[in-house]
């Protein structure tokens, strides 16, 4: 699409992997509302945390 990636997540229950919320067509949360799939982990180096869409919470050491 042109775009650069800002930060990647990996959907935990069917691998899709899509860009964050800073990145301009935020293709993580676009899979959320359109398979539902609840939860996101970051793929970023150094990073180990997980985002809950439902109940907008961050899960840590995942």
């Amino acid at each position: 699409m042109g775009d650069t990636w800002v930060h990647l997540r990996l959907c935990l229950i069917c691998g899709h992997v899509g860009c964050c919320d800073s990145s301009k067509n935020k293709h993580a949360t676009k899979h959320f509302h359109a398979t539902k799939h609840p939860i996101v982990r970051s793929i970023e180096p150094g990073e180990d945390w997980a985002w809950c869409y439902v109940d907008e919470v961050m899960l840590e050491s995942v």
